[in-house]
């Protein structure tokens, strides 16, 4: 009888120790590797503000020349855009920019405050939500006559080129364009602003965001 007893205990601790095949290696499965990360990834973690920007020289106003983005907004307009211009006034830390342009045949004031950052030549944008928080970043300007920009929010960016007249040297363009080949935005995906239209004046407001 006591064997019985001895040799069902052994039974069950050596069920209690077996597991399936599957369930084994399931459980010892290898993490996949990470995928790697692309040029242009690794350009937009690089990414910092051009050197010794001072952001009170950016003040007043500018003229958008380019938009270099995959945002579905712009592709799905079929590259049907507006003239645009934006004014920036700066007070302390505060970057009040007003951007004007034509929505639905109606002229449009836009209005939101950037913030100045611990890093010279970036700002923040807080959104309603931390995924709508903004990065924006002054890569280069003369502060004279262009200036590139590039706005990053949830991991995808855009980049703007910008002139205090609605024109700029070509030379500039093509370094617009360069730059923005090296976070993947090809000239495909590079959208010209008109340089006529512009409004006077503005019907409606939209309150800062």
């Amino acid at each position: 009888m006591i064997r019985f007893w001895l040799h069902l205990f052994f039974v069950l601790v050596w069920l209690g120790f077996w597991e399936p095949v599957e369930a084994r290696r399931a459980r010892f499965k290898p993490t996949p590797p990470k995928p790697k990360k692309t040029e242009a990834e690794k350009a937009i973690e690089r990414l910092a503000p051009g050197q010794n920007i001072n952001i009170d020289q950016m003040s007043g106003k500018w003229y958008l020349l380019s938009v270099a983005s995959r945002c579905r907004n712009l592709l799905e307009s079929g590259f049907k855009v507006e003239s645009t211009t934006v004014t920036w006034t700066i007070t302390g830390d505060k970057v009040s920019v007003s951007t004007v342009r034509k929505l639905n045949f109606q002229c449009w004031e836009i209005k939101q405050d950037y913030m100045k950052t611990k890093t010279p030549g970036q700002l923040f944008l807080k959104g309603k939500r931390p995924t709508e928080n903004m990065d924006i970043i002054v890569v280069e300007t003369d502060y004279s006559s262009y200036a590139m920009l590039v706005l990053k929010r949830a991991g995808k960016m855009t980049m703007k080129l910008y002139g205090r007249s609605s024109e700029v040297p070509d030379n500039i363009v093509d370094k617009f364009e360069d730059r923005a080949k090296t976070f993947n935005l090809g000239l495909d995906v590079i959208f010209q602003y008109p340089d006529y239209g512009f409004c006077e004046s503005t019907e409606k407001v939209l309150g800062k965001i």
